[in-house]
This record gives C-alpha cells, sequence and structure tokens, in this order.
C-alpha cells in the first residue's frame, strides 16, 4: 500500500526509538504541537536530536502517506514518466525523498536541502540505513527553504514547505523551485483553506510561466474552486504502536488531508475529471462531485442505468476519472 512507511524507513525509526522513553517523547511531540499552532517554523519548532524525532515519530507517517499518494497521481498521469535525479526542498526527516525513491526506483541520484540542522542530522542517521542506493549516497545540504541554486532535476518536490515562508515570499519561492525542476515540480501542502490557497497562488503564477498541470487538475485553466470551498484530497495511514503512544491517539489509523499540484516542462495526455470529494450513495443513485474542463460539475447517476452506475460506484475521492458520460 503506497500510504504504508517502507519496512526500511520503518526500522530505522525503531532503532533510533530502541531505549527511549514514549512519555519523554510524547511530551515532546505535544511541545511541538503548540510551537506549530502557535504560528512557528521547523527551525522555530525543532531545536534539537530529540525534537526532531519526536516530529518524524507524529508527523513522518502522515507527511509520507500524502506525498506517496500525490506521486501516485503523477505516476497514473505519466507512465513514462521514470526519474533518475530528484530534489527534495525544504526535506526535513527526507520524507518525500523515501516517497519518491518507492514510487521512482530507477532513480539514481537524490539531493536533499533544508536549514534545521536537527532534522538534517536525523534524515541522515534514517537515510545511511535504507535499502535503497540511492538513498543511502544522498546529498543534504543545509540552505535557505528558497535557494534556488544547484542543477536542475528530473523531479522537484517540496512538501508542507511553502506554508513556511512569509507570503510574499512565495513568487520568488515558486520560480526558484520551478528553475530546479527539469522535468516535473510537486508540491504538497496540509488540506486547509489556507494549504489549498497557497498551492492555487503557486499554480496561477507557474501556469503563466509556462507549466503543464500533471495533477490533480483535469485543464491548465484558471481554478474554478472559489471560497469557502477548497480543493483537498484524503489518504489513509496506518498507525503503529509507538506512533500510537507518542501521539496519545486511540485510533490504529488516521486520514491525512493534503493539497497538492504536480507540474511539468511539457502537455500530456489530460483526464476527462477528476473526483473532488466522497460519492453520495442514496436509493436514488450516485452523485459526484467532479472538477472538469468545463468547472466543477455535479454529476447524479441512476441505478437504472445500471453500466455507469456499477462503474461510479468504484470511483473514490481524489480519483482521476475518464468517460464522465458512459462507463470509467
Amino acid at each position: 500500500m503506497d500510504a504504508d512507511l517502507p519496512a526500511d524507513l520503518r526500522r530505522g525509526l525503531e532503532q533510533l526509538t530502541q531505549g527511549r522513553s514514549h512519555r519523554a517523547l510524547a511530551q515532546r511531540a505535544a511541545a511541538l504541537s503548540q510551537r506549530y499552532r502557535a504560528g512557528g517554523r521547523s527551525a522555530d519548532a525543532i531545536r534539537d536530536q530529540d525534537d526532531a524525532l519526536a516530529y518524524a515519530l507524529t508527523r513522518l507517517p502522515a507527511t509520507y502517506a500524502a506525498v506517496a499518494a500525490a506521486l501516485s497521481a503523477v505516476a497514473r498521469a505519466r507512465p513514462a514518466f521514470a526519474p533518475r535525479t530528484m530534489v527534495d526542498v525544504g526535506a526535513g526527516p527526507g520524507t518525500a525523498a523515501w516517497a519518491a525513491a518507492q514510487r521512482f526506483p530507477a532513480i539514481a541520484d537524490v539531493r536533499l536541502i533544508d536549514d534545521n540542522a536537527p532534522a538534517r542530522a536525523l534524515a541522515r542517521a534514517l537515510l545511511a540505513a535504507s535499502d535503497h542506493p540511492a538513498l543511502r549516497k544522498a546529498a543534504y545540504a543545509a540552505g535557505a527553504l528558497t535557494d534556488s541554486r544547484g542543477e536542475p532535476a528530473d523531479l522537484v518536490v517540496a512538501s508542507y514547505l511553502i506554508g513556511e515562508l512569509a507570503p510574499d515570499a512565495l513568487a520568488d519561492a515558486a520560480d526558484g523551485l520551478w528553475s530546479r525542476a527539469a522535468n516535473v515540480l510537486l508540491v504538497v501542502e496540509p488540506g486547509t483553506p489556507a494549504g489549498f490557497l497557497r498551492i492555487s497562488e503557486l499554480r496561477a503564477r507557474l501556469i503563466g510561466r509556462g507549466a503543464h498541470v500533471v495533477a490533480p487538475c483535469p485543464h491548465d485553466a484558471a481554478c474554478p474552486i472559489a471560497a469557502p470551498d477548497w480543493c483537498h484530497f484524503a489518504q489513509r495511514l496506518a498507525r503503529s504502536r509507538g506512533h500510537q503512544r507518542v501521539k496519545g491517539a486511540a485510533l490504529a489509523f488516521e486520514d491525512e488531508k493534503f493539497s497538492y499540484v504536480a507540474l511539468a516542462r511539457e502537455p500530456g495526455a489530460r483526464i476527462d475529471a477528476r473526483v473532488l470529494a466522497h460519492p453520495r450513495v442514496s436509493k436514488a443513485g450516485i452523485v459526484m462531485k467532479l472538477c472538469t474542463a468545463d468547472g466543477i460539475a455535479t454529476e447524479t447517476t441512476a441505478r437504472r442505468d445500471r453500466a455507469p452506475y456499477k462503474a461510479r460506484t468504484r470511483w473514490r475521492w481524489g480519483d482521476a476519472v475518464a468517460d464522465t458520460e458512459g462507463e470509467a
């Protein structure tokens, strides 16, 4: 399952927590949450190795699940895309690099950049124990989150990054990220109205610079979604026992909500529509909220229309779908 952490990453996290007090890590995690809710950046919230480990145990699995889901959408939209190089900007514990290596095993050159020293140290310890050769030899540089220097890469990922920047820095950050992307740029943010707004602004700016949307949108036109609505998706992930203890969570799973956009240098095949919400099923039929090339559409399919109805029962929130008039 895409959302599950790879075995070598789980093993690395478990080794780092051996002999550590879960209560102390849980206290660290709670303090981190308070700092983030107060508007702190990662550099302010993650102050030492214990903070970095608490962050990895509580947030890394959900961030990984979101990035993995977005990368899966990229792979489905561009089946021939097989990146050999990738850059993880604002990499933190290296979450996006792990997800990219899992989705695209041909990646041979991985570069990471972040300005947080404890996060870099934790990432290096985890990467050194990876089963993937490119992750083991990955280069992790200290640098500002808006730093656009360096060689371009086939795939550039910025996950949960642009929300850390001042609002007036978004345009320059978007330009810098795009300058590093030789082929595809993926940007992932929390699935909140504010996170979606940042994604929407970055999307519009880079389309203006010649970018083409890979996912989730079925078009390069202006986003048709207007406040108070926002475009976001959800990925369910399993919680390990240690994850549950550190988070103080009762459920063995969580749903990470995220917004994203993947942009490419060249146009590609178009989907017909993207499912924007959980389908609503009633005795009469099934109702779908879709983003299409013509805008947002609400489509109702009656049960009596057996073939298209059966096809739509397989559609899920976030799916790319084809032939919205007939069978999928």
